[in-house]
């Protein structure tokens, strides 16, 4: 197995490589596994996965919940509340060309959440058949932003195959956990009465996000999902030659936090650190490049704006599903992922509209506020943005603990 040595791991036991998911394109997905710290042969195993589309889940490893983060770009320091602990945890590099994942062929390329499920599904049953966890209490899928489609995605490939009598691999899927997620564009692309309501822009402000939005909305409905996507876009992404709609009102080039109006570059230290000729020697990934996201998301366009809310809908009728949204959020916040979630029909859509809101305490400090329903989990966290692990640590901990340990 690809273990991982080095003085500068800080003794911490993890495996990484590559997993083959497609041979006709030579199309790899790249790991990074932890065994839990406490009880590995009994822990559950957690999948962490980026967004972007196109964004490495060595973000999430290093910025957010893994066992360590870079400091100075040169070395790493043990983070206290890491998700590793009490999980088996394994990031992978999804889809295919992001991060150190390649592919030979542009036809190796994830098109949409379908080829996005089959390939995380080949990655997994291989590292069930490289590490022994049969032991382990199930299965988690995690993610946040974009993978709020490729958490689902994953989920819902499992479950099917599994539902076929003559599936030779057993995935013991527990449930789902997204965070900030961007599951629904449909019911998610409301950003004008959110952004009024904040103070950030004013009644002609909301005027043009409403005409924008309305523009959107159409462009969905009609299937033309290259329109949709420019349309996102140009209302908030501001990956267009122009500056967004967003930018332009608010003055902000940061929608992560609406605390913080600059942009943060959060990636640059951590891609330094891993592609150090040791680094990379060490986690066994050779000369392949570190991708940007850009190819990934051209290829991704036509997703961008699709809807996973069906199968979340087939998925609650078997599996947890717990969605957190971190309350300073921009891109994905907490009114839009209500709306969302007020629109799914699963099997306790109106005890989940009746449910009351709970507050949520940790060690005494009101850490946010809880709803639940049937096998859903709504979270809103307290004074946290988009990367919400990342403003909170020790409360997602918590919360990511209780939900993998003590749902049923």
């Amino acid at each position: 197995m690809a273990r991982v040595v080095g003085k500068q791991f800080l003794g911490v036991e993890s495996y990484a490589g590559y997993l083959t998911v497609d041979e006709a394109y030579n199309s790899s997905l790249f790991f990074w596994y932890f065994p839990a710290e406490r009880d590995a042969d009994n822990a559950p195993v957690l999948l962490w996965l980026q967004g972007g589309p196109g964004a490495s889940s060595l973000i999430g490893l290093f910025l957010e919940n893994g066992p360590f983060r870079v400091v100075n770009q040169k070395k790493l320091q043990k983070r206290k509340y890491s998700w590793t602990t009490t999980h088996n945890v394994i990031f992978i590099d999804n889809p295919v060309g992001t991060g150190f994942s390649f592919t030979d062929d542009d036809n190796g390329y994830a098109r949409n959440e379908y080829d996005v499920g089959e390939n995380l599904y080949e990655a997994i049953v291989q590292l069930y058949k490289l590490f022994d966890w049969s032991n382990s209490a199930g299965f988690w899928i995690t993610g946040e932003s974009y993978a709020g489609k490729y958490v689902p995605a994953l989920a819902y490939h499992i479950h099917q195959t599994q539902a076929c009598e003559d599936h030779q691999d057993n995935i013991p899927l527990k449930g789902l956990i997204i965070g900030n997620g961007l599951s629904d564009p449909l019911n998610q692309l409301k950003y004008g009465d959110y952004l009024y309501q904040l103070g950030l822009i004013d009644e002609n402000g909301l005027a043009e996000f409403h005409l924008a939005e309305a523009a959107g909305e159409d462009c969905i409905r009609r299937g033309d999902m290259d329109c949709a996507a420019d349309v996102f876009d140009s209302l908030i992404l501001g990956n267009l030659p122009s500056s967004s709609l967003f930018k332009n009102l608010t003055g902000f080039g940061w929608y992560y936090n609406y605390l913080q109006s600059q942009d943060e570059d959060f990636v640059a230290p951590l891609a330094r650190f891993v592609q150090r000729n040791s680094n990379r020697r060490a986690i066994h990934v050779g000369s392949k490049a570190f991708n940007g996201i850009e190819k990934v998301k051209e290829f991704m366009k036509k997703d961008m704006m699709d809807t996973v809310a069906p199968w979340i809908e087939e998925l609650l009728h078997h599996y947890t599903v717990c969605i957190y949204a971190g309350q300073l959020d921009i891109i994905v916040p907490y009114p839009l992922i209500r709306n969302f979630l007020n629109k799914l029909n699963f099997p306790c859509t109106d005890e989940y509209k009746k449910a009351p809101r709970r507050i949520w305490r940790v060690d005494g400090e009101i850490a946010g506020y809880i709803k639940q329903a049937g096998n859903l989990i709504e979270v809103l966290v307290r004074n946290a943005g988009h990367l919400t692990p990342l403003d909170q640590p020790k409360w997602l901990y918590e919360l990511i603990n209780h939900v993998t340990h003590y749902s049923d």
